[in-house]
């Protein structure tokens, strides 16, 4: 029982590192559907998905065959997948940022496409072999004990991405004060200038009056 609990204490918080999408979508003619996913570095996302039978029954149609890619936020490609009907792609981020799957109607049709698509990142998106299905106790306490051990990582990496996301955050915060202390600083000066300005020439007007 104290497995158990410790298995529960370390992978909830891991799994709330992780994420699944499960989605499905319609893909016009002519236009493409791109879905985005923040990935860290180093960590592993996994994706899947179908074309889905308009028919219900036999073969999907050949023209509604679909392109798909795969790219990291610098436009590095991790996956292409050209007149298919269904593919799968994984892959570990060699960077982070946001991540894009898009999708297109790779034929000449007047149909919507209709696409099943899942998307895994972090913990989620391992899988764990139990070794040909062996049930002894041995083998479930080592697959017991990887899952422990990607737990443990992910959250180690987790905790990493999220305070070098915190250090970025908090210099744009400091570089925005430091642009709106100089901006409002340039406003005092400028209307105190102006100000000046307007009380020089109010007093030459009145000299010359002499009214003053």
């Amino acid at each position: 029982m104290s497995n158990l609990y410790l298995m529960v204490f370390v992978l909830v918080p891991a799994l709330m590192c992780s994420t699944v999408e499960s989605m499905m979508f319609e893909l016009k003619p002519s236009h493409t559907k791109c879905i985005s996913e923040d990935v860290k570095a180093n960590g592993f996302s996994s994706g899947s998905y179908n074309v889905v039978n308009p028919n219900n029954v036999g073969t999907v149609p050949d023209h509604h065959k679909i392109s798909v890619k795969v790219r990291s936020p610098n436009g590095n490609g991790y996956h292409y997948g050209d007149n298919v009907l269904f593919g799968e792609f994984a892959f570990t981020a060699a960077e982070s940022g946001d991540y894009s799957a898009c999708f297109s109607v790779a034929g000449h049709t007047p149909d919507t496409v209709t696409v099943e698509f899942v998307w895994k990142t972090g913990i989620a998106a391992k899988e764990w072999n139990n070794g040909g299905g062996r049930k002894n106790h041995i083998d479930v306490m080592e697959m017991e004990l990887k899952k422990l051990n990607d737990a443990v990582t992910s959250i180690h990496d987790e905790m990493f991405y999220l305070r070098e996301r915190e250090t970025e955050r908090q210099y744009l915060t400091d570089e925005t004060s430091s642009k709106m202390f100089s901006y409002s600083f340039l406003s005092i000066v400028v209307c105190l200038s102006v100000a000046s300005l307007q009380l020089w020439h109010l007093k030459t007007f009145f000299e010359r009056k002499k009214l003053l």
